[in-house]
């Protein structure tokens, strides 16, 4: 059912989001207002239970355990799919492969699911958590869009919307002189990305099919045959590959009827075939929006269908995206 692919979608949208908050700095200043430090505040990944449990070990500096601050760390917290941004499950796009321009790569339509972050913002003095918040939240307005190579093979860039949903803030200044003090301010972010399946070579498709064959007969071995037969079989497509909806089913259609009548038919020639949910259906003729045809071709079965329902062409541009291992209903082997 499965095939194997990693794009590093994930691994990249996490990436991205870290690099953001990369060069934020805080200034500390004499009683003349001289800037007498600037510090680059330090990013890491890791959650943070892990730094506040070094925070709250001896505040010795001659102990390995304690770090300093300001700090920051970012994590990846949580994946859910999201519903909103949903398109068609079957709808396809192909796009030229990197690097080569007669290569031809399909792939369906991403689905998008929403990436959950947290960026915990660590300090001692309240000043320098202010600096650092007042850095980054301007630029949320609620949203930061970034730009994410998602898909190397077809060279697929998008934008992805990273969300600030809400600040959470902790000052923990209880008990004695002995005890460090320190501010922690988490901020969640959802980052709006989506994921790619497997990606598939129309050109490698269209280079192991046989598009053509040409059968010679010959009746006996004599020097003048007697008889001369030629069969030759163009294979065709059994599907519409690119999803091209022409028009929609004007009315309800059972299963013994060969009349279908849609809402209009200018795109739907004579002696063709359409495809109405998973039905192949060949057109002998057509009068105004009515269409006469010849159900379940194609060993697909004949259903019913619903006013409505959306009506797919089978054009000749299908018949250059067929998928390797469609055997256009023959079955035997040439010799």
């Amino acid at each position: 059912m499965f095939e194997y692919f990693y794009h590093e979608i994930l691994r990249r949208t996490i990436i991205s989001f870290g690099s953001l908050f990369n060069n934020i700095e805080i200034k500390h200043l004499d009683s003349s207002d001289d800037t007498v430090e600037i510090i680059k505040v330090p990013l890491a990944y890791g959650p943070t239970q892990k730094f506040l449990a070094r925070l709250e070990q001896s505040p010795n500096l001659n102990k390995p355990v304690q770090i300093t601050l300001p700090r920051m760390s970012f994590e990846f917290v949580g994946l859910q799919y999201d519903a909103s941004r949903k398109v068609t499950t079957t709808q396809t796009f192909k796009s030229h492969a990197v690097g080569v321009t007669t290569a031809i790569r399909k792939t369906y339509m991403p689905v998008p699911y929403n990436m959950a972050f947290e960026l915990s913002v660590y300090t001692k003095l309240n000043d320098d958590m202010l600096q650092i918040v007042e850095q980054i939240l301007p630029y949320f307005q609620p949203a930061y869009t970034l730009s994410v190579n998602l898909v190397d093979t077809i060279g697929e860039k998008r934008d992805i919307p990273v969300v600030i949903e809400n600040i959470t803030m902790n000052d923990n200044y209880e008990g004695d002189y002995k005890e460090r003090r320190s501010l922690l301010y988490t901020i969640r972010f959802t980052a709006k990305t989506y994921l790619f399946g497997p990606v598939g070579d129309t050109t490698t498709a269209s280079r192991d099919l046989i598009k053509r064959v040409r059968v010679g007969y010959v009746q006996d071995e004599t020097t003048t045959p007697t008889r001369d037969l030629t069969y030759t079989v163009v294979p065709r497509a059994t599907r519409s590959y690119d999803n091209n909806v022409v028009t929609n089913l004007a009315e309800d259609v059972g299963t013994t009827t060969n009349i279908l009548q849609v809402n209009d038919a200018s795109s739907i020639d004579e002696n063709t075939y359409i495809v109405i949910d998973n039905e192949s259906i060949y057109v002998d003729r057509k009068e105004g929006n009515t269409l006469f045809t010849k159900r379940a071709q194609d060993n697909t079965l004949v259903a019913s269908h619903v006013g409505g329902a959306a009506v797919n062409a089978i054009t000749d541009a299908d018949d250059a995206l067929i998928e390797i291992g469609d055997d256009f209903g023959f079955d035997g082997t040439l010799s």
